[in-house]
């Protein structure tokens, strides 16, 4: 039995990694169990549905609300408890977990996953930083990167592909966009201060990483009370193909197209690009990104 029982609502995603690993909700599930905890198990038809029943489940009142799949998950999940007392959980089964990489919990190891998931329980909840984009009037919270250039345009194109299916699609995607990669002109307020410039691609991030690995801001802190402005300046193609594997490594940072800047706020806008957080689609620019220090509870 746990030294002190919680009431966790397990919101389990059934298409994490394209179904392959269906069975780490279950698990994670059966070992809270066992631990003593009681466990308000969720796993829905389709995501708006798993979003509204776990939004109301944890209104109803729980101690913890834990997410089982990727990125997309744990959007969901800091869109419900953000500015809120009630922490979140992550069991990483998705095909990109930067979220829970960033956090220190262990991504290909499910029992390990779920070991600190557990031991996290038994202690306070960790708190760190959330980012917050503006757009079209309404408010949207994100744990990891704002994207809103290259990066974006291949989310935008993968999105509309129905195959291959995994990583790949973005790879697939990521080529056909290189086809047409061109500077973009972007105007950017950076606590207030204006800067037009031409970019390939522009960011906001919190945490280090996003699709699964591209440490796009290797030195990224999720508790420093800020976020980090990314931006990759106008380069040929091919000088551009060979930055880009630097970026899973994190060895792009002292390339001279390459900048970094610590904001409070900054407002992004440039014709025909649509931004995402999380990798989640927000919508055409502008937007407007801040951070909230200290508006999440994480058990990490």
């Amino acid at each position: 039995m746990a030294a002190s029982p919680r009431t966790v609502v397990v919101a389990v995603n059934p298409m994490a990694s394209f179904g392959k690993r269906r069975d780490v909700g279950p698990r994670a599930i059966e070992r809270l169990r066992a631990a003593g905890h009681t466990v308000v198990a969720l796993d829905e038809a389709n995501i708006e549905l798993l979003r509204r029943e776990a939004k109301a489940a944890v209104a109803a009142g729980v101690d913890a609300l834990v997410v089982v799949g990727g990125d997309g998950m744990v959007n969901l999940g800091v869109n419900i408890v953000a500015q809120t007392d009630i922490p979140l959980g992550i069991v990483p089964s998705g095909t990109g977990n930067d979220m829970a990489d960033g956090l220190g919990i262990p991504v290909a190891d499910t029992e390990a996953a779920i070991d600190a998931l557990l031991a996290a329980l038994q202690r306070p909840p960790r708190r760190i930083d959330a980012g917050v984009v503006t757009h079209g009037g309404l408010n949207t919270w994100f744990g990891c990167v704002l994207s809103a250039g290259f990066d974006a345009t291949v989310n935008e194109r993968a999105n509309l592909m129905t195959r291959p299916r995994g990583r790949s699609r973005y790879v697939f995607a990521l080529l056909r966009e290189l086809a047409t990669l061109r500077p973009i002109p972007y105007r950017v307020v950076a606590d207030g201060v204006p800067v037009e410039r031409e970019a390939l691609l522009i960011a906001v991030a919190n945490n280090r990483s996003i699709g699964g690995g591209m440490r796009v801001v290797p030195h990224a802190s999720l508790d420093d009370g800020m976020l980090d402005l990314f931006i990759v300046k106008e380069m040929p193609k091919w000088r551009f193909l060979r930055m880009f594997p630097k970026v899973f490594s994190g060895t792009h940072t002292d390339l001279a197209e390459v900048s970094f800047e610590p904001v409070r706020t900054v407002t992004i806008d440039a014709p025909g690009v649509v931004a995402y957080a999380d990798g989640e689609r927000i919508g055409p620019l502008p937007v407007e990104v801040s951070v909230a220090p200290g508006a999440l509870l994480v058990l990490a």
